[in-house]
């Protein structure tokens, strides 16, 4: 599963513990046993979101050894950052304007 629309990112992210995970993450790359210390969730938990997070193309793997690293990728932020721009600047043009009923 591949998430393309910026709506589908932010609603990706509007779940606590993956965003707490992107902003750990935006950090520098981490692996499981890194996340599991700071945030304070369990092994599966944190698996589970990071494979969603892979999935929808948040978050690029690193193997190294026998841990993989995890690297939060800047673009699909940067699209969704840019549709909530677009979304406030149409709400802000239109603010004034009422559709008749």
């Amino acid at each position: 599963m591949v998430i393309s629309a910026p709506p589908d990112v932010i609603r990706l992210l509007s779940d606590p513990l993956r965003a707490r995970i992107a902003e750990f993450l935006a950090e520098g790359p981490a692996c499981t046993c890194h996340l599991v210390e700071e945030l304070g969730a369990t092994q599966s938990n944190i698996s589970n979101h990071l494979r969603a997070l892979r999935e929808a193309g948040l978050v690029a793997t690193e193997p190294r050894g026998r841990f993989t690293y995890y690297r939060l990728l800047p673009e699909p932020l940067e699209a969704a950052a840019g549709h909530l721009t677009t979304l406030a600047a149409r709400a802000r043009d239109t603010s004034d304007t009422r559709q008749e009923c």
